[in-house]
């Protein structure tokens, strides 16, 4: 099985890239059968603005540009998506929400037809793995779990029909022995597509 692991962050050397890097590890440790493609939207230089083009495709007057069909091959390859982002003002980085914005596209992601919503990525199991630097405590007392819950499991991929299989958060990341989220990382990497088929 084939796992696309896009991450969102500009620093190579980042905690992010290096979980990124163990999930892609732990994924080829599960079985020599799977694989796992990183794909780095920094460094790639996806160009998250949602344009002119973007709302033309969304009201199906146009096609999509090339480098969104691009990135939909990349989903449609792939048996799980995984998502490793820094925790930004309690959501996504700009860039990665501008991933979404235009590569989870109308009459790719979800179809609106006559007033009635098709959900065209129930294959598609998703999950996130979300790098912060407040602790969980934090989090739990301003609802943050919760609000995160509802803005990106429901309100993206719920609404695309794509089940969140495992949304992680790895906290206090500012801590220099980054040991435990690295192997966390691994785990999770080695236990992605069982709990796929869970």
């Amino acid at each position: 099985m084939h796992a696309l692991i896009v991450v969102a962050h500009p620093d190579p050397e980042s905690l992010t890239h290096h979980v990124a890097r163990k999930l892609a590890e732990g994924v080829a440790l599960a079985d020599e059968g799977h694989t796992a493609e990183i794909a780095d939207l920094a460094a790639e230089g996806f160009d998250p603005r949602f344009s002119a083009g973007d709302h033309a495709a969304h009201r199906k007057q146009a096609p999509p540009d090339a480098d969104v069909t691009r990135e939909q091959q990349r989903i449609d390859r792939a048996d799980a998506l995984v998502l490793v982002y820094p925790v930004y003002w309690w959501s996504f980085p700009g860039l990665l929400k501008g991933w979404i914005d235009r590569v989870f596209a109308n009459g790719w992601a979800y179809d609106e037809r006559d007033g009635k919503l098709v959900k065209r990525l129930g294959h598609l199991p998703v999950h996130l793995v979300a790098i912060g630097g407040a602790d969980p405590g934090t989090y739990d007392r301003h609802g943050y779990f919760d609000a995160m819950k509802t803005q990106i499991d429901h309100g993206i991929f719920g609404y695309c029909g794509a089940r969140v299989v495992t949304s992680e958060f790895l906290l206090e990341s500012d801590r220099p022995d980054r040991t435990v989220q690295l192997e966390a990382a691994r785990d999770l990497g080695r236990g992605l597509f069982s709990a796929i088929a869970a």
